[in-house]
């Protein structure tokens, strides 16, 4: 039995030499400062989580991620596991509690509650009169908002690690996450991937939340987060191209597990971060699937993945 059962990913950590170049990226890429330290930038989307991407300043790296805890007994009760830190005040802005913990590749996962919320920021985006509702803007043109399209939430982070079934066996026994889909390759032992979801039970949540990754190396390979639709995922891809500032790393297209039409772009740092919209839904009663790598981690339309994205690791 799972010591918690976290609700979701509340944000991603990471550091960098030059904070102002960070936040030129992400605001190109659809987030909106949330508050700017000395020592660190905290960007949001348009939900109301008054951060979903942190960056520190200091040299590139990948620090780890975060996620919501249901209640403040949750995190006395994980701050009674072995090597957890004691319940801290979260020193940042937003405030709130959190327990720090490591993972089996040593990265830090928190595991926070009460960060004080922002007002959402309203986003008007165009209806589709497509499917079996026609009508649903029924006399009114579509004209679309110019990109970047907002970053509504984040929505997963992926492992790279060289002990896959350890790491995610780690997860679900502290975090209480659920195996959505093990991915195999040749035998059906040979686990080289593993998609897992938060358990709310009844209630509905993302495919994945996290995924873990085999790499010889461990460290980040992207995070994700949604955007307002399909539109924004095409329309979003020009805008990053005709900058020609950043590197494209795959996209667009749409994943077999999790069925997100996706579009991925680096960092000035190298580090991926993924836009997507539309994905599936699951609650616990969906259960786990073992699915071979060659069905699972293909596109059902659009280019396969290329090895650069398939290798990429920002320790």
């Amino acid at each position: 039995m799972a010591v918690i059962k976290v609700q979701d990913l509340a944000y991603g950590r990471l550091r960098s030499p030059d904070l102002d170049r960070m936040e030129e990226f992400l605001t190109h890429f659809g987030m909106t400062r949330a508050d700017r330290t000395k020592d660190a930038l905290y960007m949001r989307g348009t939900d109301p989580n008054h951060h979903i991407h942190i960056t520190e300043k200091g040299d590139p790296a990948f620090v780890g991620f975060a996620y919501q805890a249901g209640s403040l007994d949750d995190l006395e009760r994980l701050s009674d596991t072995p090597d957890a830190s004691a319940v801290e005040d979260i020193d940042e802005p937003g405030g709130g509690k959190r327990v720090r913990l490591t993972e089996p590749n040593g990265y830090q996962i928190e595991v926070v509650h009460g960060i004080a919320p922002l007002p959402a920021i309203e986003v008007n985006w165009g209806l589709t009169n497509s499917g079996a509702e026609p009508l649903r803007r029924a006399g009114e043109p579509l004209r679309l908002a110019k990109s970047p399209s907002p970053v509504k939430r984040i929505g997963h982070g992926v492992l790279a690690t060289p002990k896959v079934t350890e790491t995610a066996q780690w997860f679900q026994n502290t975090l209480g996450f659920i195996c959505s889909d093990d991915v195999y390759a040749g035998e059906e032992d040979n686990i080289i991937g593993s998609f897992n979801r938060c358990d709310l039970g009844d209630d509905y949540t993302d495919h994945h939340t996290l995924f873990c990754i085999r790499n010889d190396q461990a460290g980040l390979n992207h995070i994700s987060f949604e955007i307002p639709d399909i539109d924004a995922v095409f329309m979003d891809h020009e805008y990053l191209t005709d900058l020609d500032k950043y590197e494209h790393m795959w996209g667009i297209g749409r994943h077999v597990l999790g069925s997100q039409v996706f579009d991925y772009w680096c960092d000035p740092w190298g580090r991926v971060h993924e836009r997507w919209a539309d994905t599936d839904r699951m609650n616990a009663a969906y259960g786990s699937n073992l699915v071979s790598a060659e069905e699972g981690l293909g596109s059902q339309w659009g280019i396969g993945a290329p090895e650069k994205f398939v290798t990429k690791v920002s320790p």
